[in-house]
């Protein structure tokens, strides 16, 4: 029971007809994609080297993986989207009949094509300095909090360091998009240097995460916080039904999905034999899983330096408090907005389409704390724009979004409106309908402590 009330969620296993959702684009009749021959070529999106035959097996450079697909045009749809929502989804109709499930009347190049070309610059001494910057909070942090050590100053200490440990991961994720810098080897040292240090294992999360971009809003395919199915939620308890929806069970989930994922799907991010991953990718996975070993090991020696109880307070508490802010932050990056936003099965999903309903937040003074990744609809669509760029870049792409953008709720100084919207989400967006391949969250009555939907 403690699995599913620690998890992020609960599919099965992923038919076979979906073997291996991380080659890019998925699509259950390819006959219908046309890939788009412009004056941008393909290769301006800066992919990984990456080659897929009919086994779906790879060659790929192992330091850039992550990043947009091919550009493609639906052909289905997108005369449908715009009878729909109107031009840009601002067209004539009231907002009343605007329909977010429906085929956008634009395409991912389209959107490419409104953000300016500086936008797509990695400055990897821009992006050095901000290592610098938290490293050095960091370490200034932990100085003044043992040296004053009182219990006045230890909780908001835990608070400034957890989410500062949180910054650090939002670097190191930059480094497994490739937008930290041009250099794969660059990438991978600082990445392995950032995430080792808070106990992330960077090559195993970098490729589950590739994962989850590619296949962003797809049910089945996901792999971050996608809905369960009508036929697994009704397979629960009553008492896991209530913690897996209940705050702050959810927000502890990350440690324990790094080791053994969802239920429903196998594999562990430290594994190199899991199936999470490819053969060429063991030694990367190896190399990770060293890496985090070795931070474990030298937290457990200054253990016996500087005793348990120091380490707890100095390490520990914040470590919980980052664990916390990487929940919430991708929970509600996918979830809990007022209106619902569909999620997708079969030929109706397409990469631009699950894009399109990821969500921007506001963390008020958090935002440049934890580097813009509130900004995230579009680091989902082109997660190789550097963090520095996306606040312009999203201001961009607007006029191009129109209604499929959902203008964030603004923050105070700190972005407490973000509980009640993560408490709010847990009470409604309890499954999904096992058919059907657009729906929507669904919430069951039964639950204690549920509310109607809206």
């Amino acid at each position: 029971m403690a699995s599913w009330v620690l998890s992020e969620c609960g599919i099965r296993p992923l038919p076979q007809i979906f073997p291996r959702p991380r080659t890019g684009i998925i699509h259950n009749n390819p006959s219908k994609i046309r890939f788009l021959h412009s004056n941008k070529s393909v290769s301006d999106l800066k992919f990984p080297s990456s080659k897929v035959t009919s086994g779906f097996s790879r060659e790929r450079n192992w330091g850039l993986k992550v990043s947009a697909p091919l550009k493609v045009a639906f052909v289905e749809g997108d005369e449908r989207g715009e009878r729909i929502n109107g031009i840009n989804g601002v067209g004539d109709k009231d907002e009343s009949e605007f329909n977010p499930g429906a085929p956008p009347p634009f395409k991912l190049a389209d959107i490419r094509a409104a953000i300016p070309k500086h936008c797509w610059v990695k400055d990897p001494w821009r992006s050095m300095s901000y290592v610098v910057r938290d490293v050095v909070v960091v370490f200034g942090l932990a100085a003044a909090a043992a040296y004053l050590n009182n219990w006045v100053v230890w909780p908001l200490y835990w608070a400034a360091q957890g989410t500062m440990f949180w910054a650090l991961f939002v670097l190191g994720h930059d480094c497994g998009h490739g937008s930290f810098s041009k250099n794969p080897k660059l990438n991978s040292v600082v990445g392995h240097l950032l995430h080792s240090s808070i106990l992330v294992p960077y090559h195993g999360w970098r490729i589950s995460h590739r994962t989850h971009h590619q296949n962003h809003g797809h049910v089945e395919n996901d792999e971050s916080w996608h809905p369960l199915s009508e036929k697994i939620y009704r397979s629960l308890d009553n008492i896991t039904k209530s913690l897996r929806f209940t705050v702050p069970f959810p927000m502890l989930a990350y440690p324990f999905y790094l080791w053994g994922r969802s239920p429903g799907k196998t594999g562990s991010h430290f594994d190199p034999n899991s199936d999470l991953f490819v053969p060429n990718e063991r030694k990367d996975v190896i190399t990770s899983t060293v890496c985090w070993t070795a931070m474990a090991a030298l937290l457990v020696g200054l253990c016996f330096v500087m005793g348990p109880v120091q380490m707890l307070k100095l390490y520990g508490v914040p470590y919980w408090g980052f664990v916390m802010w990487l929940d919430l932050v991708t929970y509600l990056h996918h979830h809990g907005h007022e209106d619902k936003l569909p999620w997708y099965r079969g030929k109706e999903w397409s990469y631009l389409r699950g894009g399109l309903t990821t969500l921007d937040r506001d963390y008020g003074l958090i935002n440049n704390i934890h580097h813009d990744i509130g900004t995230h609809v579009i680091h989902h669509l082109f997660p190789q724009i550097p963090h520095y760029h996306l606040v312009e870049a999203t201001e961009a792409a607007k006029p191009v979004l129109g209604k499929y953008y959902r203008e964030p709720k603004k923050s105070g100084p700190l972005p407490f409106h973000l509980i009640g919207s993560l408490i709010e989400s847990l009470k409604q967006d309890h499954y999904v309908s096992d058919t059907g391949d657009v729906v929507y969250y669904q919430t069951d009555p039964q639950l204690k402590g549920s509310s109607k939907p809206k």
